[in-house]
């Protein structure tokens, strides 16, 4: 399961019926564990095994890497690429993009990630995004995927 999951953060992007044949390796490997048959629905496995499918651990994995960038976790040449923005309208705080190297107005010195990267976060209910520290951070973001997953 590491290896699968290892850098799966790069596979954002790929095409759907590329991420369902990752799926479907995960599926497997969640059947051979609960040593259930394959004619088996896999959702009730997944949720017992707790575990995310292939679309939320990407998206996972990428919400893990701009709080890092955030929080000053990660190395100053993905930091570089996020900012924060507070409209003074709302309380909420969202990822902006740079259009180019020389917009400094809030901080920002080089193109944004992804918009990608910038709706995920912007997407996050606050209680997650607010978390003090990753481990905290971690622990509220898979809580949040997984009820949004499997909606129990």
């Amino acid at each position: 399961m590491p290896r699968l999951d290892y850098s799966n953060a790069t596979l954002a992007g790929l095409p759907a019926f590329q991420i369902r044949r990752l799926q479907s390796v995960l599926d497997a490997a969640a059947r051979l564990i609960h040593r259930s048959p394959r004619h088996e629905q896999i959702t009730p496995i997944l949720r017992h095994l707790h575990w995310l499918r292939s679309p939320e651990c990407i998206d996972s994995k990428l919400v893990v890497l701009v709080y890092r960038c955030l929080h000053g976790l990660a190395p100053h040449y993905l930091s570089d690429y996020c900012c924060l923005f507070q409209p003074s309208t709302t309380s909420f705080i969202v990822i902006i993009a740079a259009t180019d190297s020389t917009n400094t107005t809030h901080n920002c010195r080089r193109p944004s990630f992804s918009s990608r990267r910038s709706r995920l976060w912007n997407g996050l209910p606050y209680v997650v995004t607010s978390a003090p520290t990753l481990a905290v951070f971690r622990k509220r973001l898979k809580t949040y995927l997984f009820s949004r997953s499997f909606t129990l």
